[in-house]
């Protein structure tokens, strides 16, 4: 019997298969050729969870007041927490009532905002290159996609300028990262009052997704949107306990700033999902009490391997500034190589897996990116087998920093 009349929904036909699904068949394939992978594709962080936090689960667990439905807008505890974060962070005051909310992930609550904001036809303007859910959330919710093509020459910084006061006027939502997932770019704390100034003059409400938050190098402090006077007014704020705390597969995030928009957003998981399972906040709670001592351990271990890394590609023929934050490298192919042509290549000579920046929108074609998320004697391998292949690169990046 045919099932050919079962189709799937027009917004699931519009969305090219996700990137890094493509990349694990890939790499499934490479394996069963017997290659001996180095990952660099993923945003996933090699290590344990800090043990205090993995004893805060397992304590938790074993409280039985834990085992039932978690309160939609996550505990009061974990809220609270988020809440005081911010404050010891940023200086941001936030009530932990109203302006603060949970999620399974940052990236669940960034999709799910665009179902419960955008209606089809809204414009929403969207970095490119970009993290993926920053665009195809808004492709799910049946929004327009207007594409803010970044450039090297401006250290991928979103040029405000360039969008047609037409646009603008008829844009609903604006996505944007920064330190950025894929480019590493940082954007100064004048951009980010110039981009308030933007929004609250179009009446365009900012999504800052800040994943990358405590991932800053050389005393570099990156700026949180909702520092800014005013921010408040007309954004949210993304975090994940992901990348910092190496809780990936715990699937914890939050978002924090307009009341409005965070029950709004609340409104529409309530009929989605029952929150995060209560010991997990816990965990996740007392990952954002852990001591500054803990942090710097983490900036120093991916500062170690950006240099090591920046260092061996140069004696390749790469040029690449010393990124200020995250946990990638934004390279660039050769010339006469598409992102995914490169990287396919990379991955058949070499066993290294890198990300192609198309997988990032349009404007990440012509780079790749490369994760740091393993340790040097790895890293010196995959650079072993760069120079064994011949994989070298002749030009230079245009700009000075990223």
């Amino acid at each position: 019997m045919s099932f050919d009349w079962i189709t799937t929904a027009e917004r699931i036909k519009k969305l090219p298969a996700y990137p890094f699904a493509r990349l694990d068949e890939l790499k499934t394939k490479a394996r069963e050729q017997g290659l001996d992978l180095i990952d660099l594709g993923m945003g996933n962080p090699d290590g344990a969870t800090p043990e205090p936090v993995v004893e805060a689960a397992v304590k938790a667990l074993r409280n039985p007041a834990n085992h039932g439905y978690p309160p939609f807008e996550g505990t009061a505890s974990f809220r609270r927490a988020i809440t005081t974060w911010y404050h010891r962070r940023y200086g941001v005051d936030l009530d932990s009532d109203s302006e603060a909310l949970p999620l399974l992930g940052s990236k669940e609550g960034l999709g799910h905002l665009a179902l419960a904001y955008i209606n089809p036809g809204d414009v929403v303007l969207v970095p490119s290159p970009s993290y993926p859910v920053h665009f195809r959330g808004p492709v799910i919710a049946g929004g327009s996609i207007h594409n803010l093509i970044l450039k090297p020459e401006n250290d991928w910084l979103i040029d405000l300028a360039s969008i047609p006061d037409e646009v603008a006027e008829r844009a609903k939502i604006l996505y944007f990262n920064y330190p950025s997932n894929p480019t590493a770019a940082t954007a100064p704390r004048e951009f980010f009052e110039e981009i308030v100034a933007f929004a609250r003059k179009y009446e365009i409400l900012l999504v800052h997704d800040l994943c990358y938050a405590e991932l800053a190098f050389d005393g570099y402090q990156p700026t949180s949107l909702l520092e800014i006077p005013g921010a408040k007014d007309i954004g949210v704020e993304f975090h994940t306990m992901s990348k910092t705390y190496n809780m990936a597969g715990w699937r914890v995030g939050f978002v924090v700033g307009n009341r409005h928009v965070i029950q709004g957003l609340r409104t529409l998981k309530t009929n989605l999902d029952y929150g995060i399972f209560a010991a997990l906040q816990a965990a996740a709670e007392t990952a954002l009490q852990l001591p500054d001592t803990y942090l710097y351990e983490v900036q120093q271990r991916y500062m170690t391997r950006r240099d090591f890394l920046i260092r061996g590609l140069g004696d390749l023929g790469w040029k690449i500034p010393a990124t200020k934050a995250t946990m990638y490298l934004w390279v660039p192919c050769p010339l006469d190589m598409t992102s995914t042509d490169f990287a396919l290549n990379v991955l058949q000579q070499t066993g290294v897996v890198v990300t192609p920046g198309n997988a990032f929108g349009q404007g990440g074609e012509g780079y790749v990116r490369v994760s740091l998320i393993a340790d040097c004697d790895r890293l010196g391998e995959a650079l072993h087998r760069f120079k064994q292949a011949g994989i070298r690169y002749e030009h230079q990046l245009i700009s000075s920093s990223q």
